[in-house]
């Protein structure tokens, strides 16, 4: 049966049952929201026809009291329908209502977005706020602006350009209020290290222009200085062991010697090149000897780099000797065939040192 002839085109759904919860009525507005043709629900129970998500059909409402939202769920389909109930002679019930799917689907979307909004803003170190197009602060909340000594929402009402002007970003700041998303990173502000993106909004009832995400940096970024400045001091260390590994020594005036002591490779020997011949420039000495009695062996590279001093020596008007090589040194030397005729060498620092000295009296 249908609902009353003059409610079957009421643009409402309207459902009548009786002193039991059957349905009596189904106008043609219910037909086209549930998909159920009148003839298909009339007689049956209205828990049978619309079964709830929740609750109880039992618990409708009496005439006079306002409207209800029933969440309706078949395994086709689901609806949320709000509903006015009105009673009728003989213990009936006639229910107008409406399909609100949309608009609840909306609403708990809206919902779980404060949700998060929240779980972001008090769990995270970090600082949300918004500003309009003049720049005027609408919105500040969140853990790190505690953190930073703000507030939440100390900020609002005041102008960005204005409270902000000495970090000198302004102009990026009117560039993302214009239109265009920007990112500083590192910035320091109110005594921690921020990282913030600027996003743009536009057309929304709440007259912001302009969201800003701050997220907290500090513990990292100090991290980053502290290793820095570790890296920095291990270099300035490594600085030093490498002048003290191959200290270069005035002997006597015109004299310079350089003891080598350890494993050299083909890397040191170009430092150790770099220094001595700096060196010989500086004082204009006329003699560099380069004692070897603390390495046991070198590599062919390292021997020809060796080599390559003393003829770098000779370039400068310096001559260079060789003193202290061993046994597995000369023969790296040998097998690399280098012609050793005009290189002076000596078994001992000693012998270097009197051949430096009787060439100055001579």
């Amino acid at each position: 049966m249908e609902a009353g002839n003059e409610l079957h085109g009421a643009p409402l759904v309207v459902i009548e049952v009786d002193a039991g919860l059957v349905v009596t009525g189904w106008n043609r507005r219910a037909e086209l929201v549930f998909g159920t043709a009148a003839d298909d629900a009339v007689g049956r129970p209205l828990a049978e026809v619309l079964p709830l998500d929740q609750g109880q059909w039992s618990t409708l409402a009496s005439d006079g009291e306002g409207p209800q939202v029933w969440q309706v769920r078949r395994p086709d389909a689901a609806w949320s329908l709000e509903a006015w109930v009105q009673a009728l002679r003989g213990g009936g019930l006639r229910l107008f209502g409406h399909d609100v799917s949309a608009r609840e689907a909306a609403q708990a979307r809206t919902a779980l977005d404060s949700t998060m909004l929240m779980a972001i803003k008090e769990n995270l170190e970090v600082a949300l706020w918004a500003v309009d197009e003049r720049g005027k602060f609408l919105f500040q909340d969140g853990k790190a602006s505690e953190l930073a000594g703000v507030p939440r929402n100390f900020l609002v009402g005041k102008n960005i350009f204005e409270l902000y002007k000495a970090q000198g970003n302004g102009e990026l700041i009117a560039r993302a209020i214009a239109g265009e998303p920007a990112h500083t990173r590192s910035a320091e502000l109110h005594g921690l290290y921020w990282d913030t993106h600027y996003i743009p909004v536009a057309d929304n009832p709440s007259g912001a222009r302009l969201v800003g995400v701050s997220l907290n940096i500090t513990e990292t970024k100090r991290a980053e200085l502290d290793a820095r400045s570790r890296v920095e001091l291990i270099e300035r260390q490594q600085a030093v062991i490498r002048e003290l590994a191959t200290p270069i020594i005035e002997v006597w005036d015109g004299i310079l010697t350089m003891p080598i002591v350890g494993l050299i490779d083909t890397a040191r020997t170009a430092d150790i090149m770099d220094g001595l011949l700096q060196a010989v420039t500086r004082t204009r000495a006329r003699f560099a000897i380069l004692d070897l009695t603390g390495v046991e062996v070198v590599d062919t590279g390292t021997a020809s780099h060796l080599i390559k001093m003393i003829e770098a020596i000779a370039l400068l008007g310096a001559q260079g000797i060789l003193t202290g090589i061993h046994p597995t040194i000369a023969q790296t030397i040998v097998d690399l065939g280098v012609d050793l005729s005009r290189v002076v060498v000596r078994a001992k620092l000693r012998d270097a040192l009197q051949h430096c000295l009787r060439t100055l009296r001579q």
